[in-house]
C-alpha cells in the first residue's frame, strides 16, 4: 500500500519557495485523500535506513503532528482519527516505529521515540497496544547501544505522555528497573546513561510506591548521586535535574540523604560548569519552595513536638548554605544581559537567597549583614553589586522590626549610590533593592515606615533623576517608584506624593517617549508605574489626574491613525495601544469613583468610546483585551447613560464572544458583558438574544479553552439579575447547561490545578443560580423556577458532603441557599427542610472564621426561617 515519498519530503525542505510550496500541497492532498496509505508511506520512510536523514526526520515530524496538536479541540479530532484507523494499518505503522529504534541514524531514532510515546498516549488509556512496554523492555537487553539509548528515550517520553494510573505497578517496577540500570556506572555508553537519566526525570511521578520502599529508594538515590559526579557535563546536569524533581515530589523522603546532597550540591556550585551549578542551586530553591508551602499551610503555629511534615532542611543547612550562595553573587558577568529572561549563577544565587530568607525569616539577617558591610564600598564593582543584591534579596521573610533599623541606616547610602556609582550594573541593582525596600517595609501595614517627611523629597528626586539613566536603570527606578506609590494606596486624605504629582507624571511620560524606551521593558514599566501613581492618588489630586485624560487620548488617537507600518512597527504600535488603553482604564476607575470628578471627566466619554472601538480594528489580542477592560470601566462609571453606545458596541461584543483563538479576549469580553449588565440593567434586553445564543454556543464548543466556562456561567447570573423575569425564555437552555456542569464538576481529577479549576467552575455555576433566583424575586413567574429547585439543593448537598470547597465557594453556596429560600418562599419549604445544606452546612458556615461566609450564612438563615416554619 505504501508509496514512494522521499523526493516530495526533500522538496518540502527546499530553499526554493515554489518547489517547497508545491511539495507541501502534494503532502496535504495525499493526507486528505488517503490517510491510511499516507501514514504507512511516511512511517515506512522513517524506518528505512537507506533513505536520507532529512526526509526521515521530516517524515517523523509529520507523523507526530498527525497524532497531536496544541489546541484541545484539534488534539481530540486527531485522537479520534487515529483510533478509527484500520487495526492492520496501525499495526504496520507501530511495527515500523519500533524497528526505527535500532536505526544507526540518531535523528530517526529520536523522532521515532517521540512518535511511539504519542501513540502510547492515545492507545494505552484505551487498553490498546498492551504488548508495547514488554517490547520496549526486551529491546534494552539487546547488545545494540543505539537500540538501548533510543528505547530509554522512548520510555522517558512515554512517562511524560501518560498518567501513572494507566499502567500497573508491575510494569512501573520493570520500567524503573530498566531506567536505573541504564544509569548505572557499570553502563559503558554515556549516551545510554544520559537517555536513562532523562527518562528517570519523567518517570519520577510513577515512582510513589518505589520511593516508599527503603531499599528501592536507597538504590535510586545512590544511582542519581553517582551520576552527579560523572565526567560528562550533560549527564551531571540531567542528574541534578532529577534531584530537583525529587526535592519537589519526595521532600518527605529526603532526610537520610540530605547531608550527602548538600556536599554534592556545594561542590557543584563552587567548582562545576554553569549549567550544572545552576541545577545544584535549583535543588535548594526547590527545598525552600516545599518548606515555605508547608510552613504557610501550618501557619507557623505549632509546638516542637507537633506532627508537622517539615524537616527544616534549610534552617539546618543555613551556616553552610548562606556563605555558599553569597559566594555566587560575586560571579557576575561583565557584559551580563539586562533583559528579563537573562539567567546566570549570580542571579540564581540571589533568587535562592531570597527563598532562603522567606523560609527561615530572621535567622538569615546576621549571616548576610557582615558580607554586605564588607563589600558595599569596595572598589571592584562586582563586590558592591553583590552586597547590594544580597541586601535586596532578604527583605521578604524576616520581621520588619529586624530590618527597619538596618534600612534606615542604609537608605541614604543607597540613594547616593543610585546617583553617583560609576557602574550601571551597581545602579541597576541599587534601584531594584530600593524597590524591594519600598515593597516590604513601607505601607499602612508597617508600624514604622522607612519613608518619612524628612526623606521623601530626596527619594523622589533621586528616582526621577534615575529615570533619565540608561534603560535598565530607568526601568528599575520606575519599579521603585511603583512600590513607593503602592504604599500610599490606603491613604484617605493627604498623601506625601500629592505635592510631587506633577513632576512624577511628567517624568514618567517623558520616559515613555524616550527613543530607547523599547529596551529593558522601560516603556511598559513607566506606564505601569503611572497607573499605580493614579490608583494611589487622593481626591485632592483629581484635577491633576484629569489633565492626563486628553494627553493619553491624544497618544491613543495617534496610534490608531498611524498608516503603512512594517510588521515590527505594527507590533510595537499594538503594544503601545494596549498600554494606553490600560492607562485610560485606571484613570476612568479613579475619576469615576468620585462624584466631584465623575461629571467633569464624562465630557470625554464619547471621544474615548470612539477611540476604544477604533482599537478593535487593530486585530491585536493585547490591545483588544485592554480596550475591552477600559470599556467595562467606562460602563461602570456611566451607568444607564452607557446605553447610547450599545448599538455600535454590540458588534464588537459579539466578535469578542466568538474569539475562540484568543480565549483571553473571549473571557474578558464575557466579564465586560457582566459590567454592562450591571451598568445599564434592563436596557440590555434588546441585545440578550444575541448574547445568550453566543454564550450557549461557547459552552457547547469543545474548541473553547475551559477557563472561559466559569465566567460564562457567572455571566448568566448577571444577565438574569439585569433583565429579571424576562430571563424566562432562556431558562430551558441555561438550566440544563448549569445542571450538566454541576454534575461534571464532581468528576475531575485530584491534581492541584484541577481542584482550583473545579472551585472556579462551581463558583461560576453558583453565581448563575444566585443571579437567576434574585432576578425572579418578587415576580409572578417565580413558579417557573420550582422544577429546578431540587437539583440546586442536591448540588449544594453534594458540595457539602464532598468537603472540598474553598471559602469563596462556601460563601456563594450558602448565599444560593438563602436566595432560593428568599425567592421561592414557602413553596420550597419542604424541599429545603429535607436538604443537608439547610442544617449541617448552614451550621458550619454560621461558625466559620471567614466573616464573609458567616455574613452570608446569617442572611441564609433568616431567609430559610421565613420560608420554613421550623
Amino acid at each position: 500500500m505504501a508509496m514512494e515519498v522521499t523526493q516530495i519530503l526533500l522538496n518540502a525542505q527546499s530553499i526554493d519557495g515554489s518547489v517547497r510550496k508545491h511539495a507541501e500541497d502534494n503532502l496535504r492532498q495525499f493526507q486528505e485523500q488517503n490517510l491510511p496509505t499516507f501514514l504507512l508511506s511516511i512511517s515506512g520512510e522513517l524506518a528505512n535506513d537507506e533513505k536520507p536523514v532529512e526526509s526521515r526526520k521530516l517524515a517523523g515530524l509529520i507523523l507526530k503532528n498527525a497524532l497531536d496538536a496544541k489546541e484541545q479541540h484539534r488534539k481530540f479530532e486527531l485522537v479520534q482519527r487515529w483510533l478509527s484507523l484500520d487495526a492492520s494499518v496501525k499495526a504496520q505503522i507501530k511495527s515500523s516505529l519500533l524497528k526505527t529504534l535500532s536505526s544507526p541514524a540518531y535523528e530517526a531514532r529520536s523522532t521515532a521515540s517521540q512518535v511511539i510515546a504519542k501513540v502510547s498516549g492515545i492507545e494505552l488509556p484505551h487498553k490498546q497496544w498492551p504488548e508495547l512496554i514488554g517490547s520496549l523492555l526486551s529491546n534494552i537487553n539487546q547488545q545494540s547501544v543505539h537500540a538501548k539509548q533510543a528505547t530509554l528515550e522512548t520510555l522517558g517520553y512515554l512517562c511524560e505522555e501518560i498518567s501513572p494510573q494507566v499502567i500497573d505497578q508491575d510494569q512501573v517496577n520493570k520500567i524503573l528497573t530498566a531506567v536505573v540500570q541504564g544509569m548505572n556506572t557499570s553502563e559503558a555508553s554515556t549516551d545510554v546513561r544520559l537517555a536513562a537519566t532523562r527518562a528517570l526525570y519523567n518517570a519520577l511521578g510513577f515512582a510513589q510506591a518505589n520511593f516508599s520502599n527503603d531499599m528501592e529508594r536507597d538504590y535510586i538515590m545512590r544511582v542519581v548521586c553517582e551520576a552527579t559526579i560523572s565526567p560528562e557535563l550533560k549527564l551531571r546536569q540531567a542528574a541534578f535535574e532529577c534531584l530537583v524533581a525529587i526535592a519537589s515530589s519526595y521532600y518527605d523522603k529526603l532526610a537520610p540523604y540530605i547531608h550527602d546532597i548538600f556536599n554534592i550540591t556545594a561542590k557543584a556550585v563552587k567548582d562545576d560548569e554553569e549549567p550544572v551549578a545552576l541545577q545544584a542551586m535549583e535543588f535548594w530553591s526547590s527545598i525552600c519552595d516545599e518548606e515555605i508551602d508547608i510552613l504557610d499551610e501550618y501557619g507557623g503555629e505549632f509546638s516542637g513536638d507537633s506532627e508537622i511534615p517539615c524537616f527544616y532542611f534549610t534552617k539546618k543547612a543555613l551556616p553552610a548554605l548562606v556563605p555558599m550562595l553569597l559566594e555566587t553573587l560575586l560571579k557576575q558577568e561583565e557584559d551580563q544581559d539586562q533583559d528579563e529572561g537573562a539567567w546566570n549563577i549570580a542571579m540564581a544565587g540571589g533568587t535562592c537567597l531570597g527563598l532562603v530568607a522567606r523560609t527561615v525569616g530572621d535567622d538569615i539577617v546576621p549571616l548576610v549583614m557582615p558580607f554586605i558591610q564588607e563589600n558595599i564600598t569596595k572598589p571592584d564593582w562586582r563586590q558592591r553589586e553583590a552586597a547590594t543584591y544580597a541586601f535586596g534579596s532578604i527583605f521578604e521573610g524576616p520581621a520588619p522590626d529586624k530590618l527597619v533599623p538596618l534600612v534606615d541606616k542604609a537608605l541614604p547610602f543607597m540613594l547616593n549610590a543610585l546617583m553617583t556609582d560609576p557602574n550601571s550594573h551597581v545602579k541597576d541593582t541599587t534601584a531594584w533593592t530600593l524597590g524591594r525596600m519600598f515593597e516590604f517595609l513601607h505601607g499602612s501595614a508597617i508600624e514604622t515606615s522607612i519613608i518619612t517627611p524628612a526623606n521623601v523629597q530626596q527619594i523622589i528626586n533621586v528616582l526621577l533623576h534615575s529615570m533619565k539613566d540608561v534603560p535598565n536603570v530607568a526601568e528599575k527606578a520606575c519599579g521603585a517608584l511603583y512600590f513607593l506609590a503602592q504604599g500610599y494606596e490606603d491613604v484617605e486624605s493627604t498623601s506625601p506624593l500629592s505635592s510631587y504629582l506633577q513632576e512624577i507624571v511628567q517624568s514618567l511620560l517623558a520616559a515613555t517617549h524616550r527613543e530607547d524606551s523599547g529596551e529593558s521593558r522601560l516603556r511598559t514599566a513607566a506606564y505601569e508605574t503611572l497607573n499605580e501613581v493614579v490608583r494611589s492618588s487622593t481626591e485632592e489630586s483629581g484635577p491633576m489626574v484629569m489633565q492626563l485624560v486628553p494627553l493619553i487620548m491624544l497618544e491613543l488617537h495617534q496610534t490608531v491613525e498611524a498608516q503603512q507600518l512594517s510588521s515590527d512597527e505594527r507590533e510595537k504600535q499594538n503594544e503601545l495601544q494596549g498600554l494606553l488603553c490600560g492607562c485610560l482604564q485606571v484613570i476612568i476607575q479613579k475619576l469615576g469613583s468620585s462624584e466631584t470628578t465623575k461629571y467633569v471627566f464624562l465630557q470625554y466619554a464619547d471621544q474615548m468610546m470612539n477611540l476604544f472601538l477604533r482599537v478593535f480594528a487593530s486585530k491585536s489580542a493585547t490591545a483588544h483585551e485592554e480596550a475591552m477592560l477600559a470599556i467595562g470601566a467606562l460602563a461602570y462609571a456611566m451607568g444607564q447613560d452607557f446605553t447610547k453606545y450599545m448599538t455600535e458596541f454590540y458588534k464588537y461584543l459579539e466578535t469578542g464572544l466568538q474569539n475562540f483563538e484568543d480565549y483571553q479576549v473571549c473571557a474578558i469580553t464575557v466579564g465586560v458583558v457582566g459590567d454592562v449588565c450591571r451598568a445599564i440593567e434592563d436596557k440590555i434586553l434588546p441585545y440578550c438574544d444575541g448574547i445568550m445564543t453566543q454564550l450557549l454556543k461557547d459552552l457547547s464548543s469543545n474548541q473553547l479553552h475551559r477557563s472561559v466556562k466559569p465566567p460564562i456561567f457567572s455571566c448568566f447570573g448577571d444577565i438574569a439579575l439585569a433583565i429579571g423575569e424576562n430571563f424566562e425564555k432562556y431558562l430551558m437552555y441555561a438550566m440544563p447547561m448549569l445542571q450538566g456542569a454541576a454534575e461534571l464538576s464532581f468528576h475531575t481529577s485530584d491534581a492541584d490545578e484541577d481542584i482550583e479549576y473545579t472551585n472556579l467552575l462551581r463558583n461560576g455555576i453558583l453565581e448563575a443560580y444566585s443571579g437567576i433566583f434574585q432576578g425572579f424575586k418578587g415576580s409572578p413567574k417565580t413558579q417557573l423556577l420550582m422544577p429546578y429547585a431540587p437539583h440546586v439543593l442536591q448540588f449544594l448537598d453534594s458540595l457539602y458532603t464532598e468537603k472540598d470547597m474553598d471559602d469563596v465557594v462556601s460563601k456563594t453556596a450558602i448565599g444560593v441557599l438563602g436566595d432560593l429560600a428568599d425567592t421561592l418562599g414557602p413553596n420550597a419549604g419542604p424541599l429545603i427542610q429535607h436538604s443537608v445544606s439547610s442544617k449541617e452546612f448552614l451550621k458550619e458556615c454560621l461558625t466559620s472564621e471567614d466573616h464573609l461566609v458567616k455574613e452570608s450564612a446569617e442572611w441564609a438563615k433568616l431567609a430559610i426561617s421565613r420560608s420554613v416554619a421550623f
